[in-house]
This record gives structure tokens, C-alpha cells and sequence, in this order.
């Protein structure tokens, strides 16, 4: 994915934005109730990201956008599980292939079955005047959730519950990655959060079906 791109892995199997309807909407006062919150929350949603945009960070600015595109198609992942497989015992095999069955399966369900319907376009980064030296290249595809963070704390959550010992630095890393998004002006604060909390989600129920198929074979040996 180049940015956002992750057929297999982050944001490129996801229609492109051209000509749709967008859920975000012009501030609308008179209205109440869900709608008055939605439409807060989508307020508070720009404005957070405009904040970011006019924040001058120099010294974060080219690390994490690299930072960024060394996550499209899910590469780091693939190479911590890769390092985990090779170097690793029976144990890190484990989590390698149950991180990695994480990873395509919220790419799947973030791409494929989010995206279509929710129809968000990507922030105006023009707009906001995101500097230049932030910009990795604006995915087509729609913004909510961001696949990127899918795919990132699925994986972290799976390897990180299988190997406690690095936890910790996974989700701190993936934490990076979602907040990256942001950063770099492709997604808005709450495409993350919410690519975070699925992806967490999915780690869980994988690993727990991962776990299940284990003890279905051990308990057939």
C-alpha cells in the first residue's frame, strides 16, 4: 500500500473516494440529539487534525513519515515476524503465524467490509496546510477506519499476548504507526482510534481461535 494502499494489508482494496457521499458535514447547529453528537464529534474530529497540521514539529516530522510508508503492505510486521520465526523458538514461531493471520484479517474486515459503507473522505490536507516534508502520497480509498492502525494493533495484540516479554513495545510501536496516519494528513484522528480498537479486536478473536485449533489437534494426537 503506498499509503494506504493494503489490499493484503492496509487500505488498497478499498473503493476509491471519487463521487461519494461523504459522512462528514458542514456544521449544523439546529440539530439534536445522535445527529447534534455525530455532528460535534465530526467537529472536534477536524479540529483536533487541524491542530496537528499547525503544530511545527521538525524533529518528528521526517521519522514518522517514514515511519508511515515502512508500514504500507504491512512491511514491518511482516519483518518482526519474520525475525521472530527465524530466530526464535517453537513459541515465537506461534506468535509469527498468529500475528500474521491477525494482520490479513483486519485487513480484510477494515478494506473490505468498513470502508465500502462508511464512505468518509480523506482530510483536505491543502487545506490545512500540512507541511510538505510531512506528505506521503494520499491513498484513493475512503479514510474511515484507517487500515493502517487496523493492521497494526491486530498484530500487536496477537504477538503481544503470545509474548508478553515484548508487548509492551509492539503496541507502543503500533501506537506510533496509527498516530503517523495523522501526522503525515492522510487520516483523521478518529479514523485511527477506531482502526485501533477493531484491530485490537481482531487480534483477540484470532488469537483465541489460533489457541482453540491447538488444543483441537493436541487433543486429537
Amino acid at each position: 500500500m503506498v499509503d494506504e494502499p493494503d489490499s493484503a494489508l492496509t487500505d488498497e482494496g478499498a473503493p476509491p473516494v471519487a463521487n461519494r457521499t461523504s459522512i462528514d458535514v458542514l456544521p449544523d447547529e439546529s440539530l439534536t440529539g445522535i445527529a447534534g453528537v455525530i455532528s460535534d464529534l465530526g467537529r472536534l474530529d477536524r479540529a483536533v487534525y487541524g491542530v496537528i497540521a499547525d503544530t511545527p514539529t521538525p524533529n518528528l516530522d521526517v521519522p514518522l513519515r517514514e515511519l508511515s510508508s515502512l508500514a504500507n503492505h504491512s512491511k514491518i510486521w511482516f519483518a518482526i515476524a519474520g525475525g521472530l520465526a527465524l530466530f526464535g523458538g517453537e513459541r515465537h514461531r506461534r506468535a509469527a503465524v498468529s500475528g500474521v493471520i491477525s494482520i490479513g484479517a483486519a485487513s480484510l474486515i477494515a478494506n473490505a467490509a468498513i470502508k465500502p459503507f462508511t464512505r468518509r473522505r480523506r482530510p483536505d490536507r491543502e487545506g490545512e496546510d500540512v507541511p510538505d516534508v510531512r506528505e506521503v502520497p494520499m491513498p484513493t480509498s475512503t479514510s474511515f477506519p484507517s487500515g493502517h492502525s487496523a493492521s497494526a494493533f491486530a498484530f500487536a495484540q496477537a504477538v503481544g499476548k503470545e509474548l508478553p516479554f515484548i508487548g509492551v513495545p509492539l503496541r507502543g510501536l503500533a501506537g506510533a504507526v496509527a498516530y503517523s496516519r495523522v501526522h503525515t494528513g492522510v487520516h483523521y484522528p478518529s479514523d485511527v482510534i477506531i482502526g485501533s480498537i477493531i484491530g485490537a479486536s481482531i487480534g483477540d478473536v484470532t488469537l483465541a481461535l489460533v489457541r482453540y485449533g491447538r488444543r483441537r489437534r493436541t487433543a486429537r494426537a
